[in-house]
């Protein structure tokens, strides 16, 4: 953010939850899967599952996931064009980076649960 203003993250986070949640055949058992991925795997190994198991939605997931890192991590991904799993092989240069990233994700994807949930009136 320009103007030496603070980024508020977990605001970001849950935008980026809301965008997830809104792609379209987006289900919870989708979110709980890339939860469990990421949380035992890392990131590269979620998108990964993603595109190999939810195509559906996986291309969705990975942009919208991208416009996220690059605006959170942006100094941190210049010059990355390759998609999103270019982009976690450059944070992994630095595991900091690439542990930051992946709480950031985690964050995100509760957040669509949440927001999935409110859209169905609280089912599942």
């Amino acid at each position: 953010m320009s103007n030496g203003q603070m980024m508020n993250l977990d605001i970001q986070c849950a935008e980026l939850g809301r965008k997830l949640a809104d792609i379209p055949n987006m289900e919870e058992k989708i979110l709980n899967a890339a939860l469990t991925v990421l949380e035992e795997q890392g990131p590269y190994a979620m998108f990964l599952y993603l595109r190999a198991r939810h195509s559906n939605v996986a291309k969705h997931i990975n942009s919208d996931s991208l416009k996220f890192l690059q605006a959170v991590l942006n100094n941190k991904l210049n010059g990355v064009n390759g998609g999103v799993l270019e982009a976690v092989k450059r944070l992994a240069e630095d595991p900091d980076d690439l542990l930051f990233a992946r709480d950031l994700l985690r964050m995100a994807l509760s957040y669509a649960r949440y927001h999935l949930k409110a859209k169905s009136g609280g089912s599942s």
